[in-house]
């Protein structure tokens, strides 16, 4: 697994002027995006500042998109390797998920720079971050296995998970807060997973509200992702070589 996640950082950041500098500028644009949208519609923060919140729900949505995304084509993209040599396949998208872990650890140089500038204070609550960091990865894991062998057998797949991830970022609160949603809408919109994990984040870095319930409800739909993910996938794995 280590060496396809080596091979992956290397081909993604090979032949580009500014190499892993990427993983911090996409951020940082969709940051600059999402503050002066809340800016413009007057969504301030008593005590926080826009950036440093939109921040804290950028990296972990940048995470998980990065790792489903990659983890959700990982099979299509070594069909060869699939071909070829015979090795636990669910190693395949593993390896793109730590790679986008990667890519997380160096956005997170972003994320202090930015949180020291504005002398945002940490306390005991940061300690369950790395908690919210695996929930984040083990939900793209559990999506990304099961999209992996649904992509394999149906290649509409390749156009439907871009499609969904985008609207994914318009419908999870990186750009406003969970708490702004109306209380008639907070049960549906707990079933969105990322919802808590961001809250969680929120929490954990600016001690920022945290609703139980829509954490709790994020927890259970991770278990049950990466139950049903890595369950069809290795019930499928066997007709990869000969589907792909």
């Amino acid at each position: 697994m280590s060496f396809l996640a080596w091979r992956d950082i290397a081909v993604r950041y090979k032949q580009t002027a500014i190499g892993v500098l990427w993983a911090i500028l996409r951020p940082a644009l969709t940051l600059l995006v999402f503050v002066a949208f809340r800016r413009m519609a007057g969504l301030r923060q008593d005590g926080t500042d826009d950036v440093v919140l939109v921040l804290a729900a950028v990296l972990p949505w940048q995470l998980f998109s990065s790792a489903l995304s990659d983890a959700s084509t990982s099979l299509i993209g070594n069909t060869s390797l699939i071909s070829k040599v015979y090795f636990p396949r669910l190693i395949v998208p593993l390896s793109a998920v730590a790679t986008a872990l990667v890519d997380f650890l160096i956005t997170l140089v972003l994320l202090a720079a930015v949180m020291v500038w504005y002398s945002t204070p940490l306390d005991a609550r940061v300690l369950a971050l790395p908690l919210f960091v695996a929930q984040c990865a083990l939900l793209a894991l559990g999506l990304g296995t099961l999209l992996a062998a649904l992509t394999v057998k149906y290649r509409d797949f390749r156009y439907v998970v871009p499609f969904g991830i985008q609207l994914g970022l318009f419908v999870s609160p990186v750009g406003f807060e969970t708490a702004q949603v109306p209380e008639r809408w907070r049960a549906a919109y707990s079933l969105n997973p990322v919802a808590g994990i961001i809250d969680g984040f929120r929490w954990s870095l600016l001690g920022a509200p945290l609703e139980a319930n829509v954490v709790v409800a994020s927890m259970v739909m991770t278990v049950l992702s990466l139950v049903a993910g890595v369950w069809y996938f290795r019930r499928t794995e066997r007709g990869f070589a000969d589907a792909i």
